[in-house]
Formats: structure tokens, sequence, C-alpha cells
């Protein structure tokens, strides 16, 4: 489906969630000298105006990264991207994952970014492309798939759809678990939203009972955006957990339990 647009909900607290464990696993897979491959399913535009009409509408950047940016301090990973985007784009801009992995990698690393939305996909190709990512209008589980496994084979594939279609969440461990089987010792990073519904119960069973190595599953909680929303909450699922995200899942739990607290 193409109906789904991020810049709704473009900086809101899913997104600081999921955006600062990107940051910090790119971080330490661009520590060693050794080329890697950055790939995403489902990138959107890559590049956000907090100050847009869709932005102010919802709210959600309000409740999002403009009321939580003094968690991170200058030199985490999340923080220097979301300054670098500023100085680059203005002071309103807001890095969508393919713009963070573009400034985190190096030369000599490959990004891989795929967009079904033709709109979507053009912004994402202006945005991107001076980077020198290759930018697909593709489907983003069937590009997974052909594209793995990557050259460089060392590397990060980020899984983030907007599960409108509800089949995902039955496809996605198939996915996982195929992908993983070409490609063994790539991370991969399952994004999904924590619902009222409870949708994504029956998906992370099967993940956590499959056979994959250095798992990774880390929820974190948070008041709904609006009354009557149904995201509550945000996880992800890594495969080939790379070293020092454990600890940084554990300070954003902290974080987002004071947040809570909060109200």
């Amino acid at each position: 489906m193409l109906s789904y647009q991020h810049g709704y909900h473009a900086g809101n607290l899913a997104d600081v969630h999921k955006h600062a464990l990107l940051s910090v696993m790119l971080d330490y897979l661009t520590q060693k000298p050794k080329p890697l491959s950055y790939l995403e399913t489902h990138s959107g535009r890559g590049l956000y105006a907090l100050d847009a009409p869709e932005a102010e509408k919802t709210g959600e950047a309000a409740q999002g990264i403009l009321r939580v940016r003094d968690w991170f301090a200058p030199d985490h990973p999340y923080a220097r991207v979301l300054t670098d985007t500023r100085t680059r784009f203005g002071a309103n801009a807001y890095p969508g994952s393919p713009l963070i992995a573009a400034q985190l990698l190096r030369p000599g690393d490959r990004l891989t970014l795929a967009e079904l939305h033709p709109q979507e996909h053009a912004a994402l190709q202006v945005v991107a492309g001076p980077f020198g990512a290759t930018v697909l209008r593709e489907d983003g589980l069937k590009m997974a798939l052909a594209r793995t496994p990557p050259t460089p084979r060392r590397g990060l594939m980020l899984i983030d759809p907007s599960y409108e279609v509800k089949e995902d969440y039955a496809a996605l461990p198939r996915l996982i678990a195929a992908v993983h089987a070409r490609w063994n010792v790539g991370t991969l990073v399952l994004w999904y939203p924590i619902l009222t519904s409870g949708a994504h119960r029956a998906m992370l069973f099967a993940l956590e009972t499959a056979s994959l190595p250095r798992t990774l599953r880390h929820d974190v909680s948070f008041p709904p955006a609006r009354e009557g929303h149904g995201m509550i909450g945000s996880g992800v699922f890594i495969v080939n957990t790379p070293y020092g995200t454990e600890a940084e899942a554990e300070w954003l739990s902290e974080r987002f339990s004071s947040l809570s607290a909060a109200g």
C-alpha cells in the first residue's frame, strides 16, 4: 500500500527509539577499517521538516525529539547526526534513517535504499543521491531477498514497514529467516509498533522461537500521541546484535521510563 506518509510522524518517540539505536549500531560498525553495506527496505523520503503542516498537525515531533533531545550528549552518534542535519538542511530539519546512515557511513561503504511510493522515492533520490546511495523504486521486502548477500558482506539491513498491510506480521519472521540464511553475517534490524491491539505479539513469538543468533528484543512504552491513538510503544528485534547495543537499549529504557512517569 502507498498511503502511508511518514512526514506526519517524523521525529516522534518511536523515531527517537529506533534512530538512537540505529545510530549507535552504525557508529560501532564503522569503527572497524572494513567496508560495510547498509540496506533499507522502506526508506521514506529521508529528510523531514518538523515545522511542516503535516508534523504540526499531529504534534508527534513536539512530543518526541523536540521534547527529549537533551537526553543525548553532543558526542552521542544520534546527536551528532541531528546536528549535522540541521547544519546541512536547516534548523527544523529531521533525518530519516536513510539520511542517518548516509551521514554515518564512510567512503567505500555501500548504501542501498528501497522506496516504492513515487513521490517519496523522488524526494529520497534528491536527498540520498548526493551521498552515493543506490535508490530503488522497488518493493522493499522483495529487495531484501534480491539484494542479499550484499557486497561488502559485512553490514546492516533495516526493515521498517508501515504495517498497513496486516499480512506483514506473519510474513516478516519468514523473511528474516530467509535473509539470514543467505546473509548469515548481516545485522538485521526489524522495527515494529507496540499497539493496543497486540497485533505484534504473534510475530515476536515466531521470531523469538526461531534459530537466530545473538538476538536482542527491545521495547519501550510511551503515552499515546493523542486520544485514541493506537501506538503506545516502539520495538526493535535485532539479529547479530552489534557490541554496545544492549547497553544503549538499557539506557534508553531508563529514559523512556522516566518520560512515562512524568506523564
